[in-house]
C-alpha cells in the first residue's frame, strides 16, 4: 500500500513538472510570435510611409524615376515574405534602397528644406528606431526560447511535444544591421 502511495505521488510530481516546463516552453514560443509581429508592425508602417516620402521627392527629383520607381515596387516586401529569413532579406533589400532614395533627396537643397520632406524624414527615423528595437526584442525572445529547449531537463520534453528551436532575425550583410545614416543640412562625409 505504501509502496502504490509512493509510486502515485512520484507520477504526480512528474506529471506537474512536465506541465510547468510545457507551460514555459508555450509561453516563451506565443513571446517569440509576438516579437516578429512587432517587426512587421514596423515594417508595414515603413512601407505605408514611403509613397509619401516618393511623391514628396518626386516632386523635386522626376528625373529620377528608376530610384523611385524600384522604391516603390518594393515597399511591401518585407510585410508579404514568408518566414523569417525571407522578411529579413527583404527588409535588408529595402533598407538599401531606402538608402538610395535618400542620397537622392541629398542632391537637392530644395527639398531638404522642404517642411513635409523634413517631417517625412523624421517619421522615417523613428519607424527605423522602433523597427530596432522590435528586431532586438525578437531576437531576445527566440535566445529565450532555445536557451530553454535545450537546457537539461526541458530538452527531454521540448522535441517530443513539438517544440523546436526558432529562427533569429539577422541580416544577411554586417554593413545593413543599422539604418541608412542620413544627413540633411549637414555637410557630406
Amino acid at each position: 500500500m505504501l509502496e502504490t502511495v509512493i509510486v502515485i505521488a512520484i507520477v504526480v510530481v512528474l506529471l506537474v513538472w512536465g506541465i510547468a516546463i510545457y507551460n514555459r516552453l508555450v509561453r516563451l514560443r506565443a513571446l517569440v510570435k509576438e516579437g516578429f509581429s512587432g517587426i512587421t508592425v514596423q515594417l508595414r508602417r515603413r512601407a505605408d510611409l514611403v509613397p509619401n516620402l516618393v511623391s514628396t521627392v518626386e516632386g523635386y527629383a522626376a528625373h529620377e524615376k528608376v530610384v523611385l520607381n524600384e522604391v516603390t515596387a518594393h515597399r511591401a516586401d518585407a510585410t508579404t515574405a514568408s518566414g523569417v529569413a525571407a522578411t529579413a532579406q527583404a527588409d535588408n533589400a529595402f533598407t538599401g534602397m531606402l538608402g538610395r532614395l535618400m542620397a537622392v533627396a541629398e542632391a537637392y537643397p530644395d527639398l531638404k528644406a522642404d517642411d513635409n520632406f523634413c517631417q517625412l524624414q523624421s517619421e522615417l527615423s523613428e519607424i527605423e528606431e522602433q523597427l530596432q528595437g522590435a528586431r532586438r526584442y525578437y531576437n531576445a525572445t527566440v535566445r529565450d526560447l532555445n536557451t530553454s529547449i535545450q537546457s537539461f531537463p526541458n530538452v527531454l520534453f521540448a522535441r517530443p511535444l513539438g517544440f523546436g528551436e526558432a529562427e533569429f532575425y539577422a541580416d544577411e550583410d554586417a554593413s545593413i544591421q543599422q539604418a541608412p545614416k542620413v544627413r540633411f543640412g549637414a555637410a557630406k562625409a
